[in-house]
């Protein structure tokens, strides 16, 4: 079993999708628990991937194929992890704010989030408010990241969260944010929560937002 789950997180950590969802695969055949998989080999193995990124041993390119084979061996376990009653950390809502249509960033920090527990609602780019809303409101969601990419979109950040003021949910929902022309201090100045630089700062961050 061991030595399983060690394939799978060795798997994850070269980006080799295939052999992940494969081993993924054999390891439940083979009666590993579902939950067990995930902590142990894929979350475990997405820590270390982040680890590598902020070490500088791994750059965007490394970390978005680590980030495809985990999704490719989380397809496989999801199924299971349901019949299991596997609660995900949290439910995070994402996407590039209205008016911004750039989506690698965004995608990177949904996978990563993911390989690390939580569950992703992927609003896609382009997101006006009310759909951030309505993932609160009908779909559950306790975290909200968005991104931006444009200085001309970053004004909608501030926007989205008036209008969960506005629509009365702010204080059921973390808001974090990120994108190459944020800042910590936009940040504090719009009122969200917190900010993260890169994906896989966005991964503690996210597991801070949710333990306060």
């Amino acid at each position: 079993m061991e030595r399983l789950l060690q394939q799978i997180y060795d798997h994850i950590l070269n980006g080799e999708a295939k052999q992940t969802a494969a081993a993924v695969q054999q390891g439940l055949d083979q009666r590993i628990e579902p939950g067990q998989i995930l902590s142990e080999a894929m979350v475990a193995a997405m820590a270390e991937v982040g680890r590598l990124f902020e070490e500088g041993e791994y750059y965007v390119p490394e970390m978005l194929i680590a980030a495809r084979a985990m999704q490719s061996g989380l397809a496989v376990l999801k199924p299971h992890l349901v019949k299991a009653n596997y609660k995900p950390l949290a439910r995070v809502a994402i996407g590039t704010v209205k008016g911004d249509l750039h989506d690698i960033g965004k995608n990177l920090v949904g996978m990563m989030l993911e390989g690390a527990s939580f569950e992703i609602l992927d609003l896609g780019t382009d997101v006006p408010p009310d759909k951030y809303i309505a993932a609160v409101k009908e779909q559950g969601a306790t975290l909200i990241a968005m991104s931006a990419l444009l200085t001309t979109t970053m004004p909608n950040m501030r926007t989205t969260i008036d209008a969960l003021k506005a629509a009365g949910v702010r204080d059921q929902v973390k808001v974090m944010i990120g994108g190459a022309p944020v800042t910590e201090a936009y940040a504090r100045e719009i009122g969200a929560d917190g900010y993260s630089a890169d994906a896989s700062k966005a991964v503690s961050l996210a597991r801070s937002l949710v333990e306060a």
